[in-house]
C-alpha cells in the first residue's frame, strides 16, 4: 500500500532521475526518461486522486491502462473500464499520458530520434504543471 509520503518520495527519486539524464543529456539516456517520465505521471496522478479522496490509499494505477483509444472505438478505453471517475483537467490529464505511454515505449524499447525524447519532455512538464497547479488548489505540498 503505497502511502501520500511513500508518493511523495516515489516522485522526488523520479524527478531527480529525470534532472540528472537530461543533464547527461538527452540522447544518452532515452530509457532512463521513458520509464521516471511514465513512472512518475502515475505517482502523480495517484497522489492527486488519494488527496482528492476519488480513490482510496492502495488502489493502485498501471500505467499499461493508458493504451490511446482509438478513433470509432466502440469499448470505452481501458482506463475509463479500470476507473470510472471524474476529477478536475481529467480529459487533458489522460491525453498527456496517453502520449507519454506511446512515447515510453519507442524510448524503452526502440530507437528514439531525438525529437521523441524532447516529446516526452515537453508532455511530461505540460502533465507536472497541469498537477502542480491541482495540488495548490488543494493547498497540498509536494
Amino acid at each position: 500500500m503505497t502511502t501520500i509520503d511513500e508518493h511523495k518520495k516515489k516522485i522526488n527519486e523520479h524527478l531527480e532521475q529525470i534532472e540528472d539524464a537530461i543533464k547527461a543529456g538527452i540522447e544518452n539516456r532515452p530509457v532512463t526518461i521513458g520509464f521516471h517520465c511514465s513512472a512518475c505521471a502515475i505517482q502523480f496522478l495517484e497522489l492527486y486522486l488519494h488527496v482528492t479522496n476519488k480513490i482510496p490509499i492502495g488502489k493502485v494505477i498501471k500505467h499499461d491502462w493508458f493504451k490511446k483509444p482509438q478513433l470509432k472505438q466502440k469499448k470505452d478505453p481501458l482506463i475509463e473500464r479500470k476507473l470510472s471517475i471524474k476529477f478536475l483537467k481529467k480529459e487533458e490529464i489522460y491525453e498527456l499520458i496517453y502520449n507519454l505511454e506511446e512515447d515510453r515505449n519507442i524510448l524503452m524499447y526502440g530507437k528514439p530520434l531525438e525529437k521523441q525524447i524532447k516529446n516526452m519532455i515537453d508532455n511530461f512538464l505540460k502533465l507536472k504543471e497541469i498537477f502542480k497547479e491541482l495540488f495548490e488548489n488543494e493547498k497540498f505540498e509536494i
